[in-house]
């Protein structure tokens, strides 16, 4: 049995800091076990333009701990008004490493967003020409399609066409969740490609609804059936470099998901390393955890890869991680894989 795992400092390729107190309490989390992440740019206002990002940037490493090396990869938040001369200045002068497009409702901090795919397609153009990655939160919000069936209603009527119609355009489905969207992604033959996260690799609807609502396991998109789960961590282990590490650590306090319409959102970033070296040990792929946490997001972002490395031991007996975080204005509870974890980040 493994004892040991020496990997590159990993990257997170799907991060929420949120702003203010939370950003101060959870930016050292992340910090501490993660040497880059894709920062996602839906604040209150949102982060639209090159300057609004290079101001959330340096909040973000204002919140770092004194000496801290993480560098957060900023992106821009995609609407019907952005600029397309903007977007190619702020990718241009390395601050932007890709842009985020919500559908307008689609999930938290989303109103802002696109309505109609037809009005933001001079930006898009201009993305394609410059090789600049669109990170999607692929759902549409349709009220009559079912929520467990927006992912795949999205990839049939809104990406497929969008991909056809433009080519060249990178792409990143962000937190997919579905067997329909690993096996979109594993179709193409460039230019696609997916994160998943640390908490839809472990838990499933029933998870979230047997024998009680459990608020903290709510997200969006929401957690689908076990062959879904399945696929998502066939793909993960697979070594297939499409896919890597998004965790889309989203916190929220407990009063804002402990409520009759709570906020949606898992905060993995504590313990996602631990979750995903039980999972690549369960599933025999432990060999294949570095690439999916490094490499394969690397590659995509055309980032370096890290010089620095971390090391993860498999202890005896069950670790002991914490369960809340104190944000200074009230509780932030951990994500709870459900089963106890044996590994734990040492250096």
């Amino acid at each position: 049995m493994t004892r040991t795992l020496t990997l590159p400092l990993p990257d997170d390729m799907h991060l929420h800091l949120r702003d203010g107190a939370m950003l101060r309490a959870v930016a050292p989390v992340t910090a501490a076990q993660f040497g880059r992440a894709i920062i996602m740019p839906n604040l209150v206002p949102p982060v639209v333009t090159g300057a609004e990002a290079a101001a959330y940037r340096d909040r973000i490493l204002s919140a770092l701990p004194e000496g801290s090396g993480f560098e957060p990869l900023m992106t821009l938040y995609l609407t019907e008004t952005t600029d397309p001369d903007d977007v190619a200045a702020a990718a241009r002068s390395g601050l932007v490493k890709a842009v985020k497009l919500y559908p307008a409702g689609a999930t938290t901090n989303s109103e802002s967003g696109v309505r109609d795919i037809e009005r933001v397609i001079p930006v898009l153009e201009r993305m394609a020409e410059i090789g600049l990655p669109l990170c999607v939160h692929g759902e549409v919000t349709d009220p009559e399609i079912d929520i467990f069936d927006r992912e795949a209603v999205f990839i049939e009527r809104v990406l497929a066409p969008l991909r056809a119609r433009l080519p060249g355009l990178r792409v990143v489905m962000e937190h997919v969740t579905t067997r329909d969207g690993v096996d979109y992604v594993a179709s193409a033959d460039s230019g696609l490609a997916a994160t998943l996260t640390t908490h839809h690799l472990i838990i499933n609807r029933n998870h979230m609804l047997v024998g009680g609502i459990r608020p903290h396991y709510y997200c969006l998109p929401i957690v689908k059936r076990e062959e879904h789960r399945q696929a998502l961590r066939r793909a993960a282990t697979s070594g297939d470099p499409r896919y890597f590490l998004g965790t889309d650590s989203a916190p929220h306090l407990d009063v804002a998901k402990e409520t009759a319409c709570g906020c949606a959102g898992c905060f993995t970033a504590p313990n996602t390393l631990a979750c995903l070296a039980h999972v690549f040990e369960q599933e025999g792929a432990l060999e294949r955890l570095p690439s999916f946490v490094g490499a394969h997001g690397a590659a995509f972002y055309g980032l370096p890869a890290p010089a620095a490395t971390i090391r993860l031991e498999r202890a005896d007996a069950p670790v002991e991680l914490p369960r809340t975080l104190d944000t200074g204005e009230g509780a932030l509870s951990v994500f709870d894989p459900g089963f106890p974890l044996f590994w734990r980040v040492i250096s």
